[in-house]
């Protein structure tokens, strides 16, 4: 299981498209061959990052994709999307359209932000905050063709893996599967699910 372990300080930083900030990719996939444009976003079809966002101001564009974002860290922010104002507070995730025209408020400060991007043509993504139990441990199914990431947002977490091994993860730290399977979370603690489904 321990192979699967993506860890905090090995996420890879880079810029926003638009140049305000930076991100950290955990993790990206192609489900058909790789777009050949020199767009930024070209080289996924899905992609999820963790991005701090300092100040506010108006997000990147991202044709084509759809954004599920959650706010992992600080008090809440407003995002104006498209002209229409969306409160978005901590561990609620929210679903929006990257063609959109997007600005940000900040409630209270600074926030961190978890980001999942899919190409609209090839992939879909679900995400669910999910609080584990010490006592009998919870179970989170991975589906066939379904890729699934478990992002811890509190320290401690262990998720046990088909092949009876554990692995224990620190804040934001990740654990991806691909194909059939049950991962088990066996501690107590709070985690982030992403399921990613190709589009055939």
């Amino acid at each position: 299981m321990d192979g699967n372990a993506l860890r905090w300080s090995e996420y890879r930083s880079m810029p926003w498209k638009n140049g305000g900030g930076t991100t950290r990719e955990v993790a990206s996939g192609t489900v058909h061959a790789p777009l050949t444009s020199m767009e930024p976003e070209a080289g996924f079809d899905w992609r999820v990052s963790v991005a701090d966002v300092d100040a506010e101001g108006s997000f990147s564009t991202f044709p084509g994709i759809d954004r599920l974002i959650t706010l992992v860290e600080g008090e809440g922010m407003v995002l104006t999307v498209d002209g229409t104002p969306h409160q978005v507070g901590p561990l609620r995730p929210f679903a929006f359209s990257g063609d959109a025209a997007t600005d940000c408020r900040l409630k209270a400060g600074a926030v961190r932000n978890m980001n999942v991007m899919t190409r609209r043509s090839r992939a879909t993504a679900k995400v669910q905050i999910i609080t584990a139990s010490t006592s009998w441990g919870t179970e989170m199914a991975c589906a066939t063709g379904e890729t699934l990431l478990v992002m811890a947002i509190t320290e401690g977490i262990t998720v046990g893996g088909p092949d009876g091994r554990e692995t224990t993860l620190g804040r934001f730290d990740c654990v991806r599967h691909e194909g059939p399977a049950a991962l088990t979370l066996r501690s107590t603690g709070a985690v982030v699910g992403i399921r990613i489904t190709a589009l055939c």
